[in-house]
């Protein structure tokens, strides 16, 4: 008795990125980043839990996006370091803009002046 099998032809995935308007990776049609899957992962939690956390997401489009992280890190890395940049540099123009460096202090002035 021979067992013959037929080969397994096999496909690559390609993870479901897409880029928004600020130059951010969303998964899929969602409006979830890269960067919060990543955050999760990387801070201890596997997809299933990811899945939990995000319903929006499918547990395939999770584990895409885990492998292309690893098989790419070097590139997401990058692309996560510029994203933290871009965030530092966001927040410290809307605090200038803002005056909220002092806004601590103004509040109970501004409370007081008010008879709050």
């Amino acid at each position: 008795m021979s067992l013959t099998t037929t080969p397994i032809k096999f496909q690559a995935t390609i993870p479901p990125f897409r880029y928004d308007e600020a130059g951010g990776i969303r998964i899929a049609t969602t409006r979830v980043t890269l960067d919060s899957i990543l955050a999760c992962y990387q801070n201890g939690s596997i997809p299933e839990e990811i899945a939990i956390q995000f319903s929006v997401l499918s547990l395939e489009d999770i584990y895409s996006s885990i492998t292309y992280y690893l098989t790419h890190r070097r590139e997401i890395d990058t692309y996560l370091e510029q994203r933290q940049q871009q965030s530092q540099q966001l927040r410290q123009q809307i605090t200038e803009k803002y005056k909220l460096g002092d806004l601590r202090n103004r509040l109970p002035a501004r409370s007081q002046a008010t008879g709050n």
